[in-house]
């Protein structure tokens, strides 16, 4: 170290005298009042961020809420600034399905709002306390647990029935003119529940396995509800149903990147005369002042 110190130190006097003042120039302090604050960009205090009730269908794909659709309106609802609350009902699960298998698992029974706590990390509420009043959005993720736990579709079809809180919290959000964003198979709760609900499950045809589950297209308009087609990329705007914004996913065969990409589009501003809806297609950016209708799938 002393040989280090000895090599070094006629380059530290060297650099000293190069930066030293000049003569009949004050030195620089480096000590001193701490410079203000910069100004912010606007004097106004921020918004406050829209309060989203995410409402789940327990933890699995084939029996429950699908992961990708929770985790990618979770991250940009949170990227939004959205302040989100997690719901799921506190009922049995129809069945349990072994993923590793795709059949259920006959000795199993689960429960639903348990299953879906572990999605949200264990911060959950009941969905029976869940009030329109006290949120601004609701999104319902995909999964086959909307179709067998938040209703009977997966069995009934088109005379299936809705859990009675599902049907509450639609049908109240819909009265307030609130956006919803239901995904995947999520759409068939708003068409059996708001009669004439534009949906979109994507295409009307299988096209050679490309949409597996077109045949959901038919069973949505023998409820009264109106089928939009939408490709998997696709959006769309159902003005006057309150219902929130869509793009067909699960429903078609789709990359798991569509999920967090689609769902974290931002949309272009509304045109003049236009009713601006969510910016976001399963994440807020900024709430509308009247929601504009669509469905998320």
């Amino acid at each position: 170290m002393a040989a280090v110190r000895a090599l070094l130190a006629p380059r530290l006097v060297a650099a000293a005298s190069t930066f030293a003042p000049a003569p009949g120039l004050r030195p620089l302090l480096l000590t001193g009042p701490a410079p203000a604050p910069r100004a912010a960009f606007h004097g106004s205090a921020p918004r406050p961020g829209p309060r989203v009730a995410l409402v789940l269908s327990g933890c699995g794909v084939y029996d429950g809420t699908e992961l990708h659709e929770a985790s990618a309106a979770l991250v940009h609802l949170s990227r939004g600034g959205a302040e989100v609350q997690i719901f799921a009902p506190n009922i049995p699960q129809m069945h349990v399905i072994d993923h590793t298998k795709g059949q259920p698992s006959e000795s199993e029974t689960r429960n639903v709002l348990a299953e879906s706590a572990r999605i949200a990390r264990g911060k959950i509420t009941d969905l029976a306390q869940l009030s329109a009043a006290n949120h601004d959005a609701a999104i319902f993720p995909g999964g086959f647990g909307a179709a067998k736990n938040l209703s009977t579709f997966a069995v009934d079809g088109k005379d299936c029935k809705v859990n009675k809180d599902v049907e509450r919290v639609l049908k109240d959000f819909h009265k307030a003119g609130k956006p919803i964003g239901l995904c995947c198979i999520a759409p068939v709760l708003a068409a059996k529940v708001l009669p004439g609900v534009e949906v979109t499950v994507g295409h009307e045809q299988e096209e050679g396995g490309k949409w597996p589950y077109a045949g959901t297209a038919e069973a949505i308009k023998a409820m009264g509800a109106k089928h939009c087609v939408k490709g998997v990329t696709i959006s769309f705007p159902a003005a006057g149903t309150h219902v929130a914004r869509g793009l067909p996913s699960v429903a078609g065969q789709s990359p798991a990147r569509n999920c967090a990409e689609r769902r974290g589009h931002r949309e272009p501003p509304a045109k003049a005369g236009h009713t601006p809806g969510l910016h976001l297609d399963l994440g807020i950016l900024e709430m509308p002042t009247s929601p504009l209708g669509a469905c998320l799938c």
